[in-house]
């Protein structure tokens, strides 16, 4: 059986991370990166990486399911920015 603290761990999880879908989508339909900022998003994708190897590291679900999709996301949307810096997109 779950626990309360577990419970809680999954929810916020779930939150967070889809949270975050809307902008991944957005970006990935427009392709429009103008407004991101690029020290925030390289900085952010970092972070989760960090996130999720602490999270093997203590072998926590929660931790592992949030961060693993998140860094998809975060990544995707950190790739379409550095593609667009670099052909002048925005």
């Amino acid at each position: 059986m779950i626990s309360i603290p577990e419970m809680i761990g999954y929810l916020a999880a779930t939150l967070t991370t889809a949270s975050f879908l809307p902008q991944a989508i957005l970006t990935i339909r427009t392709k429009d990166t103008e407004s991101l900022s690029l020290s925030m998003y390289s900085l952010f994708t970092l972070g989760v990486l960090c996130w999720l190897i602490y999270g093997i590291y203590i072998d926590d679900k929660a931790i592992i399911f949030a961060n693993a999709i998140t860094l998809v996301l975060a990544a995707t949307i950190l790739f379409c920015k550095i593609y667009n810096v670099l052909f002048k997109k925005g």
